[in-house]
């Protein structure tokens, strides 16, 4: 009891301590950490954010997208998502770390930050909710980010982002440690529509349709997440950030090590 005791209040005394030393935000950035403390999300655009690297960024991941080949059913109705993890990249990397990008992330999470790294994938149809079209919540840390940018318009036959929004009130936190249970039951694998239907209302849940280049920053920790069945391809990009350490790293190795496809490799060969 008291070795798990410890390191959150070690983590209560860092944010503490950390809170006077955050970036100062502009009124604009400063809306999207506190509607990410609200909502747990935050919906903008390339546009809007206008960093000197998308450019090179949208360039570069449109160019790879054309190698992220279709893959085999793993069972009937489900395909697994392609996936580069581009870390290594520079036109992916030096995105990631734009100056303005990690003091918003920063402030949000309340601590020095990791820009963990960068997966470029391709989700493909499929008629059966397994994988992350299961809802779950991610577990790299305390509070995380990914910043998800849609590299295609995405309609509802794309399956967007979709998401319920952190819960204020007290049913809908007594509804929350529900789905905390319903979660550990499947051994942090996932919920399915009809059973989550069940706990929290439909009319709740929050799809994320967007043009291309749409950008949406979500505390994939906090709130519970998926994505939805689909008729469509979709692309997307996967930027993640947690606390510098987070609470387990050894779930943030994907972001760049060889768990999934590096393309600079594959350019080179």
């Amino acid at each position: 009891m008291i070795s798990s005791v410890i390191p959150e209040l070690s983590y209560r005394v860092a944010l503490a301590q950390h809170r006077r030393k955050l970036p100062v935000l502009s009124a604009g950035d400063r809306l999207i950490v506190d509607t990410l403390k609200q909502e747990g999300v935050y919906i903008t655009s390339l546009a809007e954010l206008s960093l000197a690297s998308t450019p090179n960024l949208l360039a570069t991941a449109n160019s790879y997208m054309s190698s992220l080949l279709t893959p085999w059913d793993i069972q009937p109705g489900y395909q697994l998502p392609q996936i580069y993890t581009v870390t290594d990249l520079p036109e992916f990397f030096n995105w990631g770390i734009e100056e303005r990008l990690q003091k918003i992330i920063e402030n949000y999470i309340g601590l020095p930050i990791a820009f963990q790294g960068v997966h470029l994938r391709k989700d493909f149809p499929n008629q059966q909710q397994s994988g992350t079209l299961l809802w779950h919540k991610d577990a790299e840390d305390r509070r995380m980010i990914k910043v998800i940018i849609y590299l295609h318009d995405v309609s509802e036959e794309h399956g967007p982002f979709e998401y319920i929004p952190s819960p204020h009130s007290f049913l809908g936190k007594l509804r929350d440690y529900w789905v905390d249970s319903e979660l550990r039951k499947s051994n942090y694998l996932g919920i399915k529509d009809e059973k989550l239907s069940k706990i929290i209302p439909q009319s709740t849940w929050r799809s994320c349709l967007g043009k291309a280049c749409t950008v949406i920053f979500a505390d994939t920790r906090r709130i519970l997440h998926h994505g939805t069945i689909r008729i469509q391809a979709r692309s997307t990009l996967f930027f993640t950030y947690t606390a510098n350490p987070p609470k387990r790293p050894e779930l943030c190795t994907q972001y760049h090590d060889d768990t999934f496809t590096k393309p600079n490799l594959l350019v080179n060969t």
